[in-house]
């Protein structure tokens, strides 16, 4: 299998490693309606049509467990500490007790059968299995043998599972039950729905992902050369098919297979690109999040439109009654006009997003033009202020062009004030590092982090940043 040499940082801070950005709530706790809930043994467990008989669901348990350690590390009331441990246990512990040894290893079945409703080929009968499960399971055992709030034995009972768990990511698609592949061109896939028959699967790029971080945490609890070269020949894969995950200027997509633009998970794949940033230190994945970021702006931004005096064209468009997109009306647009301000103003946006087929837009929230939208446009109509940032971890380094090509950097202030301008031209290109992008004033912009310069912002369009191609 390929690999293209990405390194995993092993002293990343606490709050940064895999999972702690999704803790369960003190309020989610204890489910006990819908469709997934606890049993009578605080088992989360999947209750189709919310009914009342349920199933073992893998991912669902280790994402709850996982959520509940999270909270743990956290929470700084004694009793609301003690039950995240035991909800994270008995997940864990639900898991050992269903394990299937085959093949050297443990795996964890799905209790039900399941066909998705949208990608044909995905169509299982129960017990099957899961890449994703498996490389998530293995992050809850290694999570919680990491707890110093639990006893020797304890710890040590859930390394053996995570010991046993590995190697269910290490044996190929040429046998039964399977969880990885190498496809035709060499990249490794670990596969969220593996196929009837080898090479087979729906090549889900979330699932991989998060599989992916059990072998993070699993290298880092163990110093598991193997997990490091697995994790490196996965990373080497998301980098290779990035453009083909990438959906452009709109939302991308979930699967290889299929390549259905997937709204609910696009903002998922820029948090997890995110993770991988700071987990390889590569500005591979940073221009990723960067590119998706572009593409599919978060939506639930506000703020206040600054319009410049002069003519402006606003437009209606088929929407959701709140701005938000929808399959039925695909924002085709329904009216235009033209309006004129004589001096400088402002009104409020309630949402600021994309429109299909076009560039990102303001919904105008109040006012005589409220409902209308207004393009992105700078200096002419833009939000004030720093929008949908993106922290760098390690920074990046900025190249600004050399040539007495001038390039200004600006001093903003967190209203959109411009509060200092400043010039950069040298005969020769200047390179700086950069600890953040975001959108500021309407222009995608990078925040300069050592040097003179410290604090102020440089226009993406104005440098060169370090990334190299996507590996071939």
């Amino acid at each position: 299998m390929k690999q293209a040499g990405y390194r995993l940082v092993t002293d990343l801070p606490d709050g940064l490693r895999p999972w702690r950005d999704r803790p369960v709530k003190w309020a989610n706790v204890s489910p006990s309606t819908g469709p997934y809930r606890l049993d009578a043994a605080g088992v989360y467990r999947y209750f189709p049509g919310g009914g009342s008989v349920g199933h073992d669901h893998p991912v669902g348990q280790a994402q709850f467990g996982l959520g509940c350690v999270a909270s743990h590390r956290t929470e700084p009331d004694p009793a609301r500490k003690a039950l995240f441990l035991t909800r994270a246990r008995a997940q864990a512990d639900r898991l050992i007790a269903r394990r299937k040894e085959a093949r050297g290893a443990w795996w964890f079945p799905y209790g039900f059968d399941f066909t998705h409703q949208v990608h044909s080929g995905v169509d299982y009968r129960a017990p099957w299995y899961s890449g994703m499960a498996q490389g998530e399971v293995l992050s809850l055992f290694v999570q919680l043998a990491q707890l110093d709030t639990l006893g020797a034995a304890d710890r040590d009972r859930y390394r053996q599972a995570a010991d046993r768990t590995f190697p269910s990511l290490q044996v190929l698609d040429d046998g039964v039950p399977w969880a990885v592949n190498v496809d035709n061109a060499g990249y490794a896939w670990i596969q969220e729905y593996p196929g009837a028959q080898p090479d087979a699967g729906d090549y889900t790029y979330n699932g991989m992902i998060f599989a992916m971080f059990g072998l993070y945490d699993y290298h880092v609890a163990t110093g598991s050369g193997p997990a490091a070269d697995l994790y490196d020949a996965c990373a080497t894969t998301i980098a290779r098919y990035f453009p083909l995950l990438r959906n452009k200027r709109w939302y991308s997509y979930y699967c290889q297979t299929h390549r259905i633009p997937a709204p609910t998970y696009h903002q998922h794949h820029i948090h997890l690109f995110q993770q991988l940033h700071r987990q390889t230190g590569s500005p591979d994945f940073a221009e990723h999040v960067d590119r998706l970021v572009d593409d599919f702006p978060a939506p639930g931004v506000r703020g206040t439109i600054a319009f410049r005096a002069g003519t402006h064209t606003l437009l209606r468009f088929d929407t959701a009654p709140g701005g938000a997109w929808t399959s039925g009306g695909d924002d085709v647009q329904l009216k235009r006009r033209t309006v004129m301000f004589s001096r400088d103003t402002r009104a409020p946006a309630a949402m600021r997003r994309r429109i299909r087929g076009r560039g990102v837009h303001y919904l105008i929230g109040a006012g005589s033009y409220a409902g209308w939208w207004v393009g992105e446009f700078w200096p002419k109509s833009y939000l004030l202020g720093e929008l949908l940032p993106t922290p760098y971890r390690p920074t990046r380094a900025l190249t600004f062009p050399g040539g007495d090509v001038p390039v200004e950097t600006y001093r903003i202030t967190a209203d959109g004030t411009v509060a200092a301008t400043e010039t950069v031209a040298s005969s020769e290109p200047v390179q700086v590092q950069a600890d953040r992008r975001s959108v500021v004033n309407g222009r995608a912009m990078f925040r300069i982090a050592a040097g003179g310069r410290t604090g102020h912002w440089v226009p993406a369009a104005s440098v060169t940043s370090d990334t190299r191609p996507a590996v071939g």
